[in-house]
């Protein structure tokens, strides 16, 4: 399925959009580290969450939890906040 990779991350792809594969979100983030080794750090803590300044987003809809299931024609974005002062 489609990947959107935000700014942040592209040392990672090299492209702002993606493929990858998974029947859950979790799945999909373990594919793309996989394929892009040390990414799936930058978007998952150390206790399996989203980190904060992460927002994930299937089919334009916000996803919180990793267990979201996923459909092959399924959209992924993932959009980084920005911060500071």
């Amino acid at each position: 399925m489609k990947v959107s990779i935000p700014s942040p991350l592209l040392s990672y792809t090299q492209a702002p959009e993606v493929e990858a594969d998974g029947a859950t979100l979790s799945e999909l983030l373990a594919d793309l580290d996989q394929r892009y080794p040390g990414i799936r750090f930058r978007m998952i803590d150390e206790q399996g969450a989203i980190r904060p300044h992460m927002r994930i987003f299937i089919n334009r809809e916000r996803v919180v939890g990793l267990e979201e299931a996923l459909s092959p024609e399924d959209e992924v974005q993932i959009l980084q906040a920005l911060s500071g002062g």
